[in-house]
């Protein structure tokens, strides 16, 4: 499950307590990550112990964890721990930290204790505190039981949310349109704040490389229009489908070239001027390849993305959409459009390719309705140097028929979504993923110096069950 995220064990112990115990408790997470199948670096090999207790082996852990490039610090508590070696560790990197201990066995016959890791814990975390290191707490159960399981696998996905954001460069294709003042956006800040870049390229760059790939008459854009036919019902013209084609290949090997992993772009109508196509199809496309391109420009709107998706490792593709109007009928019903940029595999129907939509009169949209279920919203957004990430849960309803890509999504309550779009700093634009993940996009914000915040009150909730103490926030609606 974790094959993208690497974490960095450094189980721990303190002298006073059984060092034999806490090496046999370290040498039991090691087979429990093991048995997960967590792709981890070990420290067996620093000292006789394998454990983390002074300065000389924190200095050869903090080497070999570097080297490793890890994503993620596991400090695993077997017995009390020391735990300002466990902070210098820490300190050393800036990703998620990860505390756990095993629960305490009762007391030998004679009264006496072996490990008191429950105490340690508590040590630990006031020392993190101190040396302002932010940490993820799995509370102390034992490995076999379920929230052991469950706290490794929401840590490794947050850990792959910071590391996707901390690591994001964006293809800019064309300037946002005039009319969309709502998806400005601080160039600045965003590197200066997230380390996010922007490649800008006019829309000219991106007209080149097409005329490129249709002169040397480029084999993978044969590819690709097989792959749309296996996809879809195709009711543009053969000239059309090669476009929509060549303009995907484009998009690929710009973002390449530039070493992006996602990209925004001035979808209209400067593009159909040149090309003669809407974008959305080859968009489509690239979404299911785990490299989202978004419209309008809208480059919250693709980081909204990446992070939903992150906190998925990628098993569930991200959609993009328009929220657009109230349910005719449903009192806490939304309808959430596109012209077609979902993913073909989030369709619950056979998609369409059609000859144009009511919005514009070009081919190149795409048509169906998504898949049923429970979603997870959220938006990535900021004005006047402060950022958010709207969060929350809706469930599919059913609704009147939209052309383009779409779903009626059925809310605990409308207005407070609603107003929270309005009062900002969130935009129509919103990304939403087919998975419960609000829980594990909460704990990332913290080493994303972004503030969660939510439509529904459920902050509660979330963190009950992070602490273990309810399996899943989502209710029936």
């Amino acid at each position: 499950m974790s094959k993208k995220i690497t974490l960095g064990f450094a189980p721990t112990r303190r002298n006073i307590f059984s060092a034999d115990a806490a090496i046999k408790f370290a040498n039991l997470t090691r087979n429990k990550l093991n048995e997960l199948e967590i792709n981890y670096v070990d420290i067996n090999d620093i000292n006789a112990d394998g454990l983390l207790y002074d300065d000389d082996g924190m200095h050869k852990i903090a080497k070999k964890f570097k080297n490793a490039e890890i994503d993620g610090l596991f400090l695993a508590n077997e017995n009390f721990g020391t735990e300002y070696e466990c902070a210098r560790l820490a300190k050393e990197f800036d990703i998620p930290v990860l505390l756990w201990g095993p629960k305490d066995e009762a007391p030998t016959a004679d009264g006496s204790r072996l490990r008191d890791t429950q105490c340690g814990l508590f040590a630990i975390g006031k020392v993190l505190r101190r040396f302002q290191v932010p940490f993820t707490y799995l509370v102390n159960v034992d490995l076999e039981d379920p929230e052991f399981k469950q706290g490794i696998c929401d840590f490794i996905k947050v850990c792959n949310i910071v590391k996707t954001f901390k690591n994001t460069r964006i293809l800019q294709i064309g300037p946002r349109p005039f009319d969309f003042w709502s998806t400005m956006i601080n160039e600045g800040e965003l590197l200066e704040k997230f380390n996010i870049s922007l490649s800008p390229i006019p829309l000219t760059e991106l007209v080149q490389e097409i005329k490129h790939l249709q002169a040397t008459n480029d084999p993978t854009i044969t590819n690709v229009i097989e792959k749309l036919q296996s996809l879809a019902k195709i009711e543009i013209t053969t000239e059309n489908l090669r476009m929509v084609a060549t303009l995907k290949v484009a998009l690929t090997n710009k973002m390449h070239e530039y070493g992006c992993n996602a990209g925004a772009i001035q979808c209209w109508t400067a593009l159909q001027d040149e090309i003669g196509i809407l974008p959305y199809a080859s968009e489509s496309l690239l979404q299911d390849e785990g490299t989202p391109v978004t419209c309008e420009t809208d480059i919250h709107g693709v980081i909204s993305e990446l992070l939903i998706e992150a906190a998925t490792l990628g098993d569930e593709k991200a959609i993009f959409a328009d929220v657009n109007c109230r349910h005719p009928e449903e009192k806490n019903g939304e309808l959430l459009q596109h012209l077609g940029v979902f993913p073909f595999s989030t369709a619950k129907n056979q998609p369409v390719l059609p000859k144009s939509h009511f919005v514009f009169d070009y081919p190149g949209s795409v048509a169906f309705e998504a898949k049923d279920g429970n979603y997870t919203l959220c938006r990535f957004d900021g004005d006047n140097g402060q950022y958010s990430l709207l969060l929350g849960n809706a469930q599919t309803c059913a609704g009147p028929y939209e052309q383009g890509t779409y779903l009626w999504l059925k809310f605990a309550n409308l207005n407070r979504f609603e107003t929270k779009l309005v009062y900002g700093p969130y935009i129509h634009h919103i990304a939403a993923v087919r998975a419960d993940v609000v829980p594990v996009l909460y704990e990332a914000c913290k080493y994303l110096d972004i503030t969660p915040d939510f439509y529904d009150p459920i902050e509660e909730d979330i963190q009950a069950y992070l602490r273990g103490d309810i399996n899943s926030i989502v209710k029936e609606l």
